[in-house]
């Protein structure tokens, strides 16, 4: 991870991931030299305030000087902007939040710590390799959300400008005082949504840990395990995930609220009987609906990816229970119909789901252990929760058709998308 394009970097050893201390040396040097490009890195007081610096000034002042001076309040209709309080509202909210969220995190646990790196010691090979390409791929994800939306931002503010929006010349010159603005503008609109989406990301990179985790944890039933070793390994697993909820639910919560309030007050604007509503004055409106709705289903969907791992991991445990104790009735007769199964057809072995490798189905440990084991995955389910409340595939498809319905009941009063 040292190498600094982020990407192909190689496997680290157990013993470069030993350093439980946040160090600009180890092997986030180059994940720590986009922070500070993107001006989050607090590493030290002088990136601190530099940090402080860029959010109030990217976030809140030109936001402000562009919304009550750089507008133009007497354009002809098509530059007019009734809409654009609610979408800086929403875009500074959301990047305030943000903000607060990610410096909270760095500052109080540090890089490391709060990407769990100081835990992959004790991880296998697998799941330290797979956490790696994660992370390599990490800062492509976020930028791959970002550009097109950037991009549709851009082509807007540039039109905007460029085709007479504002008649102020703060500079003496009105080209150039169009330029400074518009740079200015395009500047603050790309830091409010990358820092959005930088802890989005994040957190869909912890997920991905964890799920990697439970992949590897399922593999204990390939073996004779002793139940023991399984409990200590889920407990484990499950501390993780609490931590992981404890940090995040704050976020996720907020996120969730504002979100919901910003597509409301937007929809309630737009469905006003006196709105003049076009593509030229919600097309930035609808960019920024987009985005925040992108980002937060990165949220929920990564948290739901957990839930569904570990219920699975539960049913893979209840199967493996049921087939170890039928086969210990008849082992004998099993073992002798081993060559007849052998030459089954795949299709049948498809629907045959108790056809295990023998360690499943000559499990050594007792009854009364697998069905205290089993007993316990049903009733301590793993997953992220938000203040007690799992975010399983129940609540996912509730938030999301709630907010895909307002998204596209919006875009189709915006541009035209129904």
């Amino acid at each position: 991870m040292g190498d600094e394009s982020g990407a192909g970097a190689p496997l680290m050893s157990p013993s470069q991931l030993t350093r439980m201390s946040s160090d600009i040396h180890d092997e986030l040097q180059a994940f720590r030299r986009w922070l500070k490009w993107l001006c989050v890195d607090q590493s030290n007081a002088w990136t601190a305030c530099l940090s402080w610096f860029v959010f109030v000034s990217m976030t809140i002042v030109i936001p402000a000087l562009s919304h009550f001076v750089l507008a133009c309040a007497d354009c002809d209709t098509r530059h007019s902007r009734p809409y654009d309080a609610v979408a800086q509202l929403s875009l500074t909210g959301v990047a305030a939040i943000s903000f607060l969220c990610i410096s909270h995190f760095v500052s109080r646990y540090g890089l490391r710590r709060f990407l769990f790196f100081d835990k992959l010691c004790d991880e296998s090979e697998t799941v330290r390799k797979g956490y790696t390409n994660q992370f390599n791929r990490s800062l492509k994800i976020l930028f791959i959300f970002v550009l097109p939306c950037f991009a549709a931002e851009s082509a807007y503010k540039i039109w905007w400008y460029g085709s007479g929006g504002t008649r102020i010349s703060f500079l003496g010159n009105a080209i150039m005082s169009n330029t400074v603005a518009c740079i200015l503008e395009l500047c603050s609109w790309f830091y409010r949504t990358v820092v959005f989406f930088l802890v989005c990301v994040l957190f869909r990179l912890i997920c991905c840990l964890q799920i990697l985790r439970l992949q590897d944890f399922a593999q204990v039933f390939q073996i004779n395990s002793d139940v023991e070793s399984v409990l200590k390994e889920h407990l484990r697993i499950r501390r993780h995930l609490r931590i992981i909820s404890h940090r995040y639910r704050s976020f996720i919560l907020w996120s969730l609220i504002f979100i919901t309030a910003s597509q409301f007050s937007s929809l309630l604007m737009t469905t006003r009987p006196n709105a003049d509503v076009n593509v030229y004055h919600t097309g930035e409106l609808a960019v920024c609906c987009v985005s925040l709705l992108a980002g937060l289903l990165i949220l929920l969907r990564s948290a739901t990816r957990i839930t569904h791992k570990a219920q699975a991991v539960t049913c893979l445990a209840a199967k493996w229970h049921v087939c170890a104790t039928v086969d210990s009735f008849d082992a004998a007769a099993t073992r002798g119909d081993e060559q007849l199964v052998d030459t089954a057809s795949d299709a049948e072995d498809e629907l045959d789901d108790c056809k295990f490798d023998p360690s499943y189905a000559y499990s050594t440990i007792s009854f009364q252990k697998r069905q205290a084991l089993v007993t316990y995955f049903e009733n301590n389910r793993a997953g992220i929760t938000v203040y007690g409340f799992m975010l399983d595939r129940t609540s996912l498809h509730t938030i999301f058709g709630i907010e895909l319905s307002l998204v596209l009941w919006l875009l189709g009063k915006t541009v035209g998308i129904s």
